[in-house]
């Protein structure tokens, strides 16, 4: 049998009545089993890529102490700060979305211009400097 495709789910959970109802329907088809926190996220990256964290902090041009507090989990950075830590960390535009999305800062879109600008960024591996160099130079707002 195919799983419920979120199209279906959707229609489904816009047909609920109650709480009762909202209920049975997070019980069958929602799961927070095996989520993932954006810091233990991030440590994983840090390890499957073989990077030190003190390295992918500079290269993000974070305050040390700030830096493993986003790593520990003690602080949650906004979407500039989590852009650099990918860049730093060269990471694949679907690495990248992942970090947004457990960070709750959208995901980059193809047809905004700055997140174009990003995404071509990322794919070309740019350093933090150079992606805001080119931000700066197609007249966005550079990460910091």
């Amino acid at each position: 049998m195919d799983p419920i495709t979120t199209d279906e789910l959707l229609k489904v959970l816009s047909q609920l009545d109650t709480t009762t109802e909202l209920k049975n329907y997070t019980e069958s088809h929602t799961s927070s089993e095996g989520a993932q926190t954006l810091s233990e996220y991030l440590e994983s990256l840090l390890e499957s890529k073989g990077l030190k964290k003190s390295d992918v902090i500079r290269d993000a041009d974070l305050q040390r102490n700030y830096g493993y507090q986003v790593f520990s989990g003690l602080r949650t950075p906004g979407r500039n700060k989590l852009l650099a830590l990918c860049l730093s960390m060269q990471l694949t535009v679907k690495e990248a979305q992942h970090v947004l999305k457990l960070a709750n800062e959208g995901t980059l879109y193809s047809k905004n211009r700055r997140d174009a600008i990003l995404i071509f960024a990322l794919q070309k591996n740019l350093s933090v400097m150079a992606a805001n160099d080119l931000l700066y130079e197609m007249q966005e707002e550079i990460l910091a």
